[in-house]
């Protein structure tokens, strides 16, 4: 069923439950069951009445990050919520990496920064995004604090499992905007490296652009 979905058209009529039920050849608990996930993704809307059925999602909902959107599948407050109290976690991550992080710590930091210009090289910004996460992800690993840490990860995972695709949100082109983002980050862990509590502040706060007052961005 979920590959039926996935070809049909956003808004497009599926077909009764009744009708899709036997086209896919399956009981009816486990079409219910799999309906249930499709719903709760955001994937199939119902419709009671005449002309009514299932239908295929309009386009997702998106979320603000930065001057990029995030295209999700689903539970758009939540996943802006957890943009915002993620972005209020990284200066104390940032605090506990300064302290913390050893050479070895450094070194793994770095294998994420080449990762990200990887990405910025082939102009593929939802691996640079996910190389984004798993270098947020291991600077939060070498917090000692183990809820901080376990809470940021948590956030961090909300956010990725929701996230479809990466799409532009202002005039600049998107991969001028993750190169300077690959930019950011990268002096951000050669400020890490050093010790330079200056600056890895200075450079955390340029980072959480969401902290600043921004309505989640609609589809047009």
């Amino acid at each position: 069923m979920a590959a039926l979905v996935a070809a049909a058209e956003p808004g497009s009529r599926l077909g009764t439950k009744e009708e899709l039920r036997t086209r896919c050849g399956v009981s009816v608990g486990t079409f219910n069951e799999a309906l249930r996930l499709l719903q709760s993704r955001g994937l199939v809307t119902v419709k009671p009445g005449p002309g009514g059925g299932l239908f295929s999602a309009e386009q997702s909902p998106m979320v603000r990050l930065g001057n990029s959107v995030l295209a999700l599948d689903a539970q758009q407050s939540d996943v802006a919520n957890a943009v915002r109290i993620r972005d209020a976690l990284d200066p104390l991550l940032i605090e506990d990496a300064l302290w913390h992080a050893s050479p070895a710590d450094i070194s793994g930091l770095k294998e994420h920064i080449t990762a990200m210009e990887a990405a910025v090289g082939t102009a593929d910004p939802v691996a640079f995004v996910h190389a984004n996460w798993r270098l947020h992800a291991a600077i939060a690993a070498i917090s000692p604090n183990v809820l901080l840490s376990s809470l940021y990860s948590n956030l961090l995972d909300l956010i990725e499992a929701h996230t479809l695709t990466v799409l532009p949100a202002s005039e600049e082109p998107l991969d001028h905007y993750i190169a300077h983002r690959h930019e950011l980050h990268r002096d951000l862990v050669d400020a890490l490296e050093r010790r330079d509590r200056d600056a890895a502040l200075r450079l955390i706060r340029e980072h959480n652009t969401s902290l600043q007052s921004e309505e989640p961005a609609t589809e047009r």
